[in-house]
């Protein structure tokens, strides 16, 4: 739904990041189909995807380091999007200050710090004006105080319209943010249901807790 936040936990193995893939193109389903807002998804290749609506985010950010933070986004949103250039330059302008990088738009790339790396990954999904987002770990590897800027940011594009599916191991973000929560489990569904009901699941207690795989 437009607005919702998805929150998807599962220990490592559990096929969080596969289910991405499969969405995003860089894997093929061997069955089933994948609709967005009823175009089929099927057998299209990732930039295809991406200009049908998908967005996505990576565990590791790799910004391309010998353009500057404004360029990283115009590649975005000229071949990704498929915008024309100079509604492109305003719309990314726009993006950067929505996710703090304004100040840094004619920066180069490569001399961010983690955080910036993070919300540059973060600017350049949203570049191509995605009306679905995948989020993968965008809040893994930063500090308690850097964390909770980038879950304001997320909980920002609520207003935005935008379907966000956040594959998350910082359970105070997907907490903080999510609608409802998916956790999968050597690739099944374990549980899905509000935040508060899902992190009540004896099995989800158990792997979160107790730190084990529950196997089907």
């Amino acid at each position: 739904m437009p607005g919702e936040v998805l929150g998807v936990l599962g220990p490592n193995g559990a096929g969080k990041t596969t289910v991405f893939n499969l969405i995003g193109g860089d894997a093929q389903a061997d069955a089933g189909h994948m609709l967005l807002e009823g175009r089929s998804l099927n057998g299209l290749p990732p930039f295809e995807r991406c200009r049908a609506g998908v967005g996505r985010t990576y565990q590791i950010p790799r910004p391309y380091g010998g353009m500057t933070v404004l360029e990283n986004l115009l590649v975005a949103a000229l071949f990704g999007g498929g915008m024309a250039e100079r509604s492109a330059t305003a719309h990314c302008m726009d993006m950067l200050e929505r996710c703090g990088l304004l100040a840094r738009a004619n920066q180069l790339a490569a001399k961010l710090t983690l955080l910036d790396r993070k919300r540059l990954e973060l600017a350049r999904a949203l570049a191509s004006a995605p009306r679905l987002l995948l989020l993968d770990e965008i809040a893994g590897g930063l500090t308690d105080g850097e964390a909770d800027q980038l879950i304001e940011l997320v909980a920002s594009l609520k207003s935005r319209r935008i379907a966000i599916v956040w594959i998350e191991h910082v359970l105070r973000a997907v907490m903080a943010v999510a609608d409802r929560v998916l956790v999968l489990n050597f690739g099944e569904r374990l549980a899905m249901g509000s935040p508060q009901a899902v992190m009540g699941h004896p099995d989800v207690r158990r792997i979160y807790l107790g730190r084990e795989a529950v196997a089907p």
